[in-house]
């Protein structure tokens, strides 16, 4: 195997059922643990790290909802995917039970292998990918960390600098600064005033003059400041806003120090002002970054879990092939969007990454202008791209080599219209009823982007026409459906 190892644990107390188990799991090259009743099934995730949980709902002393119950209450099982066998016709009030006890599926018996394995299958790559994005996760909150640790010893090493008044009016962002506190006079060097951005001919250095620059919020640091040198202070060291006469905002950092006469008195006090701006940006990027990554991880796992659950197929291969399909799906959304840090994706570039495991030649034609679609709308559409693409390769102009499609799409009034126009395939038969496909691709364009979509079966080949909003604040809010409610209008999609 190219991967790690999960551990499923199987939980019956009767050995033959096991062993069944086994056999028909052991294809799947993962660590089958057992357990032969609920309490050692207890015992046996305290001290394993356990994927998936296949259990008999009906045990002697601790039967199977007892121990979901059981398990969900442990912080650390909270999310651990319980699917049940029963062996008994399972009424809809103990289904609704278990599935709020935390199942994630029921296999009834007699168990059809191929099933049983697939089920399995689904949610222990589900949990590889989990943990997968989990150590992703902390290698880049580790990578933030130890940046922020360089970034506080090059801090402490640039205050250690500071102190020395030649380094600071070398230095291109640094400014030195002398105040004579008897007579009240300033002198600024070249560097100081480059960092408030204004020029010896033009600004007289005063104390009105540099309260003025400061930010009002952070004004109250300079009077603290010179009230602490008239106590005593020796040293004196702050961050603090400067707002330039062009309205630009920046973080500065000073450290001052004063002369004292004979009598202690302080006769003059000097500094170093020290523009930190890009620092403070470079930390708000990497807090952002992080909590983007988080964000990301989330929502991924949500749209791959609502595939998973919602996907509807007749046999094994066929639900198989259409969650890897979707989920395939997803997946190259994702790398479009990565590459553009989740600034957005091209319309023709989903197009294209649909069309590419077809080789279709010329029997496509594409035509419309460049549309920048928001990370929310590119992932909904593209899942719609795909059960389009899929139900024409299957059914319709691009199942034969006769078939034409063209789609053309543009942008009026921060309107998307894409128009899907099929010909020269199989007769068309209006459905009777809606497919999965269909219902989902309704549910996401018109419920999470506020868009319509409309079919018309026509003999010579389906005509579909797409409209969708572009605007930020329809868009974005699609993935924020996703975090909140999951996939709730798929699934309403679905029944």
């Amino acid at each position: 195997m190219d991967h790690d190892k999960v551990n499923i644990l199987l939980v019956d107390d009767q050995p033959a059922k096991l062993l069944a188990y086994e056999v028909i799991l052991k294809d799947l090259g993962e660590n089958l643990v057992i357990a032969a009743s609920g309490r050692e099934a207890l015992e046996v995730l305290l001290k394993t790290e356990i994927a998936v949980i296949l259990v008999d709902v009906c045990m002697p002393e601790l039967d199977g909802f007892e121990l979901a119950a059981m398990i969900r209450e442990h912080p650390r099982f909270q999310k651990t995917a319980m699917i049940f066998i029963s062996a008994i016709q399972v009424s809809d009030i103990d289904r609704l039970r278990g599935y709020e006890m935390g199942a994630v599926d029921y296999v009834p018996v007699p168990v059809v292998p191929e099933v049983l394995r697939a089920k399995i299958k689904v949610f222990a790559e589900l949990y590889r990918k989990t943990r997968e994005l989990e150590r992703l996760n902390h290698e880049l909150e580790d990578r933030v960390r130890a940046r922020t640790a360089e970034l506080e010893s090059s801090t402490a090493k640039l205050r250690e600098s500071e102190q020395r008044r030649s380094m600071a009016i070398a230095a291109g962002k640094m400014g030195s600064w002398d105040w004579d506190w008897i007579s009240g006079d300033w002198m600024w060097d070249e560097g100081q005033y480059r960092i408030f951005g204004v020029g010896p001919e033009s600004f007289e250095v005063n104390p009105a003059n540099v309260q003025g620059l400061l930010h009002p919020d952070d004004v109250d640091q300079l009077r603290k400041a010179i009230a602490e040198f008239n106590k005593g202070t020796r040293a004196y060291e702050t961050e603090f806003r400067i707002v330039r006469p062009d309205g630009e905002v920046r973080w500065c950092v000073g450290t001052a120090a004063a002369t004292v006469d004979e009598s202690g008195r302080v006769v003059r006090v000097s500094g170093v002002t020290v523009d930190i701006t890009e620092r403070k940006r470079a930390e708000e990027r990497q807090n952002l970054l992080a909590r983007e990554v988080d964000h990301r991880a989330k929502n991924a796992l949500a749209l791959a879990q609502s595939i998973v659950r919602l996907t509807r197929a007749d046999e094994v291969k066929a639900y198989v092939n259409a969650v890897e399909g979707r989920i395939n799906a997803l997946a190259r959304v994702h790398t479009i969007l990565s590459l553009s840090s989740w600034q957005g994706a091209e319309l023709s570039r989903l197009i294209d990454e649909e069309l590419a495991p077809y080789s279709l030649g010329d029997q496509i034609r594409l035509a419309g202008p460049e549309v920048q679609l928001l990370p929310a709308t590119a992932q909904t559409l593209a899942l719609a791209l795909h059960e389009l693409f899929t139900n024409s390769a299957k059914y319709g102009a691009l199942s034969t080599r006769s078939g034409r499609l063209a789609i053309d799409w543009q942008v009026e009034n921060e309107l998307l219209t894409l128009s899907w126009a099929e010909s020269g395939g199989p007769l068309v038969m209006t459905p009777k009823s809606r497919g999965f496909g269909t219902r989902s691709l309704l549910a996401s364009i018109e419920s999470q982007l506020g868009g319509q979509a409309q079919f018309d079966w026509r003999a010579e080949g389906l005509l579909c026409r797409l409209e969708v909003p572009l605007t930020r604040k329809t868009a974005t809010t699609a993935l924020g459906k996703f975090d909140t409610a999951g996939s709730a209008e798929l699934q309403r999609a679905s029944g």
